[in-house]
């Protein structure tokens, strides 16, 4: 097939388990992308409580932008997972980087003035050294 290579799945020899973590940050990747996307508000109001001001136009765009690039890195995310699973401790480490990053901005370089944070830094907190111990055991060899 042109588009997709064959799978590479015979390949990976890490932990089931950092694959299943994975498939599960796909779609946990994939959810805001939809609210972002296709909400009147894009989530701003509606999830995260953000006072928007007089420039909402502004923001519900910004919302969109960030819904799109979930929705295809959610994708590609889920690809990896069902059949490039060799792509597993990559995609992990770069879950690891961009949530870390975004727990970082979010609570120590610019937290919210309000003092509100919205649902994405809490989970960033959460999902950050998660993907850090599936990366690892993505790493290892899976026992016979």
């Amino acid at each position: 097939m042109r588009l997709l290579p064959p799978s590479t799945n015979n390949a990976y020899t890490g932990a089931r388990s950092s694959v299943w973590y994975l498939f599960l940050t796909g779609l946990l990747t994939l959810l805001p992308g939809l609210i972002h996307s296709f909400l009147p508000d894009g989530g701003s109001q509606v999830i995260a409580h953000l006072d928007v001001g007089d420039r909402g136009d502004l923001v519900v765009s910004v919302f969109r932008w960030e819904g799109a690039t979930q929705l295809a890195y959610g994708a590609i995310i889920l690809m990896a997972a069902m059949r490039y699973q060799t792509l597993t401790p990559f995609l992990l480490l770069a879950g690891v980087f961009e949530r870390g990053l975004m727990a970082v901005e979010g609570w120590i370089f610019t937290p919210p003035a309000s003092g509100h944070h919205p649902p994405e830094h809490y989970a960033s907190v959460v999902f950050a050294p998660l993907a850090l111990v599936f990366l690892i055991l993505s790493l290892r060899n899976r026992k016979a």
